[in-house]
């Protein structure tokens, strides 16, 4: 699995656990059951912040018609489970597989690892075609024109061809930020609620810039190792600009989802509020609580600081990362032997230590006691307000 929205089982509490489990089920059955076996390997975690946000929007008859019983599966020590389908998680499948297709040809254009020998090259070719048309037919069963998603890809290539000392990094973020936008707005049409559309897309919007703004960020050192492009590297981006952005756009986030009428939002709250300054803080080494980001720029709080605070500490050093397909192997044997849903592993890819879903994973610093109540979270943190008026 990868993505940055990566929450513990101890700050989701059991019910949104739960919830969040049936989502990330339901996304992996629809690539299963609308793409074949093999594409379930793109199920990632940020990918199912589309199911969750069009299940958040529908009224409890809608939301009730979106759920149903799986059989057994090794993930979840092969017990069955209620799990997310419809729209929403077609939805979350087809943007999944398109956006992997993409992040194939590009590590295909690199040649990363295994994938700069010619044959291997090609066969990855032609599975992220594949993935690409797969992806194309299931956006268009739920109406959604994946052109967009293709679009953004495509002049991503070019805009970085051109980016240099000096341009500036949001500009190199634009096609991600341009694609998420899409998909979020989308789900309010799924959700039958059009009046959402706008604030969704400027919170998918910002979402795509905070996604590619923290892969750059924990990518940075493995591609000055391997001479890989990096949009902080090639543009001069230094951590502390990075962090400022990263933070501004959390905080834009939030502000952008308090205009969404929601029908059940605790979930996509919880992930998309209290989950994304967490992921900031991972991102960048820092062991402090991410609740309440020093901001600044266009969504900064009135009389809030104007800088991002002192120079941040430089990360621990990354061990050598897997290649493309090297990864996939380890994956498959994490998932058939449930390392991916219990206990701890390591990332098949970047080698990181990390908790699965079902693990015994802790709350970091906000000093909550395990139970993770979401309001005392935030009295512990410091929280500026986030109306969250929930008890996670």
């Amino acid at each position: 699995m990868f993505g940055i929205v990566r929450p513990c089982r101890h700050r989701l509490g059991e019910r949104l656990k739960t919830e969040w489990m049936a989502h990330l089920c339901g996304l992996c059955l629809a690539l299963r059951g609308d793409h074949g076996q093999f594409a379930r390997v793109v199920t990632n975690y940020d990918g199912l912040l589309v199911s969750v946000l069009t299940e958040a929007q529908a009224g409890p008859t809608e939301r009730g018609g979106w759920r149903r019983t799986a059989g057994p599966c090794p993930l979840r020590g092969m017990r069955t489970a209620s799990v997310a389908r419809g729209e929403g998680a077609r939805l979350a499948a087809a943007v999944s597989l398109v956006l992997a297709s993409a992040k194939v040809r590009d590590h295909v254009a690199d040649g990363d690892g295994l994938l700069a020998r010619r044959p291997v090259a090609l066969a990855a070719r032609r599975v992220a075609d594949r993935w690409g048309r797969a992806g194309a037919r299931g956006g268009a069963g739920v109406g959604f024109d994946t052109a967009v998603l293709v679009d953004a890809v495509d002049r991503q290539a070019g805009i970085e061809a051109l980016a240099g000392p000096g341009t500036p990094v949001l500009v190199v973020t634009e096609p991600t930020e341009t694609a998420t936008a899409a998909a979020f707005a989308h789900t309010a049409v799924l959700a039958g609620r059009p009046g959402n559309a706008e604030p969704l897309a400027e919170a998918g919007r910002l979402f795509g810039r905070l996604a590619h703004l923290l892969d750059a960020v924990e990518d940075r050192e493995a591609d000055a190792a391997s001479g890989a492009w990096n949009p902080l590297t090639a543009t001069g981006t230094s951590l502390t600009e990075a962090r400022r952005l990263a933070d501004d756009a959390v905080h834009g986030i939030r502000l952008a989802l308090r205009e969404v009428e929601f029908s059940d939002g605790r979930l996509a709250h919880r992930l998309l509020v209290h989950e994304l300054p967490t992921s900031v803080d991972r991102a960048f080494g820092t062991a402090s609580c991410g609740h309440r980001p020093e901001l600044a720029g266009p969504y900064a709080p009135p009389g809030g600081p104007a800088g991002p605070g002192a120079p941040l500490p430089p990360g621990p050093p990354r061990r050598d990362r897997r290649g493309l397909l090297a990864g996939c192997a380890v994956w498959l044997g994490l998932a058939c032997t449930c390392q991916l849903c219990c206990g701890t592993y390591e990332d098949p890819w970047t080698r990181e230590r990390k908790e699965a879903p079902c693990g015994n994973s802790d709350c970091g610093d906000c000093g909550c006691d395990g139970c993770c109540n979401c309001c005392d979270c935030c009295d512990n943190c410091g929280c500026d307000g986030c109306d969250c008026g929930c008890s996670c």
